[in-house]
């Protein structure tokens, strides 16, 4: 199976601090890096890790950030279906606290204005068996259209609505899997237990849902009502900032290599645990080598 990827890339300036400004407040950070980022890359390199032939689908500007992103991409993955729009390059700003909690803001006008089938050949490109991957940085009616198109063409799709559009409810008739962390599920039900919450994201027409716990591990709800709940091993917490998309891309790339959801979210867990005892959101995640180790050993654990 191919594993595409569908959403963002950004330059990451990361900022560690004590504590968060507040404010009106300045505050100087301990320390700064910056660094390739955006959720769709994350999970995109993630997936590419686990050894899936994936295919990543987003937006650059036509400026010198936007050059150095897909020099950057390339060491991982295929670079080649980028679009380079007449906008500057989408960039975050990351704050990281003593306790590993994170801010982020991202000016994401070349997100915004992204449009997969007529920029990239998506329609053409997605064929019956394929896993689509999308998260909530593009625009909500984009996200949809090719949600339809892929599910249309015989795919899996995996959606990560993160971030959620303000005044938008993704639908979620189209999607195979999506993956929420617990704040997000909440916001999408209204109901605070995150199994009922998982629940009601496949009554609102999702095959499958998965809640994500942070250090508590994740819930697996199905289409039967059944929950899977995986705990997570216990490490020191440095920075969460790119656990969440360490997680979907690692799901992805398992489920192309034939697993089933329940064993590909253990492994999943487990490469978002190695994350959180790094900085940095994309130089948090697990290497190839590292990869293979979890999908080995966690498998042989569950055979």
């Amino acid at each position: 199976m191919r594993v595409h990827v569908v959403g963002n890339v950004c330059v990451d300036t990361t900022f560690r601090l004590d504590r968060f400004p507040a404010a009106g407040e300045t505050l100087n950070a301990s320390e700064h890096a910056e660094g390739l980022g955006g959720k769709g890359t994350n999970q995109a390199v993630a997936a590419a890790r686990t050894g899936a032939d994936v295919r990543f689908r987003a937006a650059i500007g036509n400026d010198p950030a936007g050059a150095w992103i897909a020099e950057q991409l390339s060491r991982d993955l295929d670079a080649s279906h980028l679009a380079v729009l007449p906008l500057p390059s989408d960039r975050s700003t990351i704050m990281v606290d003593a306790r590993g909690e994170n801010l982020i803001v991202t000016g994401a006008s070349c997100a915004a204005a992204y449009n997969p089938m007529a920029d990239s050949g998506f329609t053409r490109a997605i064929e019956r068996g394929d896993i689509v991957v999308f998260q909530g940085n593009l625009a909500p009616d984009m996200t949809a259209t090719c949600l339809k198109v892929a599910r249309g063409a015989g795919a899996m799709t995996i959606f990560n609505p993160s971030p959620l559009a303000a005044d938008h409810t993704p639908g979620l008739s189209d999607v195979s899997v999506v993956i929420a962390n617990a704040g997000e599920a909440a916001q999408l039900t209204g109901a605070g237990d995150p199994a009922m919450a998982a629940r009601d994201l496949i009554r609102q027409g999702a095959g499958a849902a998965i809640v994500t716990l942070g250090a508590l591990g994740c819930l697996v709800a199905d289409g039967e009502g059944r929950i899977d709940r995986i705990a997570a091993p216990r490490v020191a917490v440095l920075d969460t900032s790119g656990a969440g998309d360490v997680f979907c891309g690692c799901l992805a790339g398992c489920l192309a290599a034939g697993m089933e959801l329940p064993a590909a979210a253990r492994i999943a867990v487990r490469a978002a645990a190695i994350s959180v005892g790094r900085a940095g959101t994309l130089g948090s995640c697990p290497d190839r080598r590292e990869m293979k180790v979890l999908m080995e050993t966690t498998e042989a654990k569950t055979a």
